[in-house]
């Protein structure tokens, strides 16, 4: 209950910090929002650790780098910005430092964008963080780019990483931010003010106790996206990527040998689909048999089957009747269950998901079937999905959605 009252009070210190800040962000970022406006074009660089890198807690095709690209658009209109991702999992501020030159300074860009801390909380001082920002902003600054720190993500509060000592780390980006006049986005504000607001709503931006999703990395985009711009957009409901088959696609296109591991009741069908579509490929699928299995049992299996297989295709169809015992239980273990089903880093094989309405029409009087919908886009991966008064049987309506995605 202490915590809880730490935190909450924090929130609302924070939520003073986003307003005091906003006036010294929008005077710092006016040259760089003048080029956007213009048209002229603008390159940005996103510096920073997992949070910032392309890996599976967002799908592995896209992060907020990109969709920072996206926010920016949609803001200015006329803004021709190209995106460029300097993130690498467990990096802290001196590893940063060390390869500042190559992914950083030779990149020539317009503003550098800043968020480390999650790693250096457990590694480091803070004093030898303050000195590292100030190296960094120092480095940026005198290559000719723009700076704008950002404070890390709100965590769920762990031994490892507890709430008040990430506050600190904070609070000392803030500190150097005020030291050098640099603009901030105060990230770590917008996460704790979400959080006091709608606490289920924050729990959907997270894949794990600290890294964000998709949802989550929208909202980081977002808030960086007001910080430059000063204006506010939404990228609530943006949809994932095109070509939601691209690896099929290219073995088919290759006729190469296609693996596909998928969830019984749909797994005879993906052969036959494939071949119906063209494929003259030796179709090998496995069946991942999840009868009888609870939502934690079936994350299980994800972790020790998928990546040890690496497979080309992942057919995911998690059944309503699949046991679980809270709210939370059944977040982490969906969350969880797609985790495990992609590559460690950038996507190295297809992977949609099958809503249970799919093979189960008749949608029960108390269920999750919008959450499952929410932690889909959540990880910016396919569903596949039953429309409202679609009558078909489900093995019709995932025939349809492959043909649909398989066409040239």
């Amino acid at each position: 209950m202490i915590n809880f009252i730490l935190i909450r009070r924090s929130a609302v210190v924070l939520l003073g910090a986003i307003l005091c800040v906003s006036s010294a962000t929008a005077q710092g970022t006016a040259a760089l929002r003048a080029k956007l406006e213009s048209g002229k074009p603008v390159r940005i660089v996103c510096f920073g650790d997992s949070v910032t890198g392309l890996y599976y807690h967002t799908g592995g095709r896209r992060s907020y780098t990109d969709m920072l690209g996206i926010a920016l658009r949609k803001a200015i209109p006329k803004a021709n910005v190209t995106m460029v991702n300097a993130g690498i999992s467990g990096n802290t501020t001196i590893a940063g430092l060390k390869r500042i030159d190559r992914d950083v300074i030779a990149q020539k860009s317009d503003l550098v964008t800043v968020m480390f801390g999650l790693n250096d909380m457990v590694r480091q001082s803070l004093d030898r963080y303050r000195e590292n920002l100030e190296q960094i902003v120092e480095r940026c600054r005198a290559s000719g780019s723009q700076v704008l720190l950002c404070t890390p993500n709100a965590v769920t509060d762990t031994p490892n990483r507890p709430t008040q000592k990430l506050l600190q780390f904070c609070a000392v980006m803030r500190e150097v931010a005020a030291k050098h006049k640099v603009p901030l986005c105060d990230t770590y504000a917008a996460f704790a003010e979400l959080r006091e607001r709608n606490h289920l709503r924050w729990r959907l931006t997270m894949s794990d106790p600290i890294h964000p999703n998709m949802g989550g990395h929208r909202f980081i985009a977002e808030q960086i996206a007001k910080s430059i711009t000063g204006k506010s957009v939404s990228l609530d409901g943006t949809p994932p990527p095109e070509e939601p088959l691209q690896q099929v696609r290219e073995k088919i296109k290759n006729g190469k040998p296609i693996r596909v591991l998928a969830m019984n009741p749909f797994h005879p069908l993906i052969s036959p689909i494939l071949k119906a579509a063209g494929a003259k490929n030796i179709i090998d699928v496995t069946v991942w048999n999840i009868g009888q299995k609870s939502l934690s049992q079936i994350e299980i299996q994800a972790r020790s089957t998928v990546r040890k297989m690496k497979p080309d295709l992942v057919v995911i169809a998690v059944p309503r009747e699949a046991a679980y015992t809270s709210e939370e239980e059944f977040i982490k273990a969906h969350t969880w269950i797609q985790n495990w089903s992609l590559s460690f880093g950038r996507q190295e094989w297809d992977c949609v998901v099958v809503h249970p309405g799919v093979h189960e029409p008749e949608v029960p009087k108390h269920n999750r079937d919008d959450l499952i919908r929410k932690l889909v886009s959540a990880h910016d991966l396919h569903l596949i999905d039953r429309s409202d008064f679609d009558g078909r049987p489900g093995g019709e309506i995932i025939r349809s959605w492959f043909v649909r995605g398989l066409k040239d």
